[in-house]
């Protein structure tokens, strides 16, 4: 099978096309006929070694995927040849990715394998996030820092149908026009400089939760605009650097400063938790109640481009290396 791998992680250039064995699958495993590969920041930084957990070599990118079932292991009896499935993979750049048959599950007829491709963890993450970390409510105001990202995207549509006022803070027009559409009532510039006074003005009271996979100079602005019992969601660090949070904010404002890990949910504390979210998530896809924007597609020779576009931040939605766009 055709794959794109690497045995250097210091550079995207290193990243080449190989000719691999077809992988058989094992007990418990289902194999799957890749038709797309979601790519997103932390896939980028885990092909270049530089996310908290390093991959090994020789390595091959991609960990969520949309395809068809293409070979049963032993044992698995829940699902059959040619089902179109999404899964969580290690190395999704391949014709071919074998996946646990718990990370594997069926896609919803309105759900195309492109938006399969970049649902699992985004969603998982915002769902996650909002309803276990924050525990938003209906008629609370949320806050969504980077709301244009892949995981913003599905913050912004999650803490919508949660029953949400959501506030979407993107650094473009093009981008909060987006954002809006995804259904955030109110959109907001990123500019530190006055941009407590125009979140005020917008939401006089404050605000109840942010959602923040940026970690980035709105950090403190954003958290002292927290209002009595506020939370603040810290799910990633797109924004490079890791900036401090004086710690008499939270005990001013009653409010909490929440981690948002849902590789360690998902994988190794609470899988049975994060499989049951991810069944809500589908449901409401089956039901038409979520519709899954797709970001910039790229063919699959040009899976270079595609890291380095992930890793830019001038995307919105989730980034889709197309392995083979003929599947359906």
């Amino acid at each position: 099978m055709k794959a794109i791998q690497t045995t250097d992680l210091s550079s995207i250039d290193n990243y080449a096309p190989v000719n691999l064995p077809v992988p058989e699958p094992g007990e418990g495993e289902v194999r799957i006929k890749v038709a797309a590969c979601g790519v997103g920041f932390v896939d980028s930084l885990v092909a270049l070694g530089r996310y908290q957990v390093k991959p090994p070599l020789p390595h091959v990118p991609g960990a969520e995927i949309g395809g068809l079932v293409d070979a049963l292991g032993p044992g698995v009896t829940g699902f059959e040849m040619g089902e179109r499935v999404l899964a969580q993979v290690r190395g999704g750049f391949a014709e071919y990715a074998i996946a646990s048959e718990r990370a594997v599950s069926r896609i919803p007829d309105r759900m195309s394998m492109n938006q399969a491709a970049g649902f699992r963890v985004n969603y998982g993450t915002a769902l996650h996030g909002l309803r276990n970390r924050a525990s938003l409510a209906a008629g609370e105001t949320l806050v969504v820092i980077g709301a244009a990202g892949g995981v913003g995207l599905a913050a912004v549509q999650i803490g919508r149908l949660l029953g949400a006022h959501v506030i979407g803070v993107a650094s473009t027009d093009r981008k909060r026009a987006v954002v809006a559409e995804a259904g955030a009532g109110v959109t907001l510039d990123r500019t530190v400089e006055g941009w407590r006074d125009r979140l005020r003005a917008i939401s006089p009271k404050g605000i109840d939760v942010v959602f923040d996979p940026v970690s980035g100079p709105l950090l403190q602005p954003a958290f002292r605009s927290l209002g009595w019992g506020g939370r603040y969601l810290v799910v990633g660090f797109a924004g490079g650097d890791i900036p401090a949070l004086p710690v008499n904010l939270p005990l001013l404002k009653g409010a909490a400063l929440i981690g948002v890990d849902y590789r360690q949910f998902g994988a190794v504390f609470e899988a049975e938790a994060a499989a049951s979210e991810l069944k809500d998530l589908l449901a409401w896809v089956e039901k038409g109640e979520l519709n899954v924007p797709v970001g910039r597609t790229f063919p699959f020779g040009e899976y270079r481009e595609a890291l380095e576009y992930a890793l830019s931040g001038d995307g919105t939605g989730k980034t889709i290396l197309m392995v083979d766009p003929t599947l359906t």
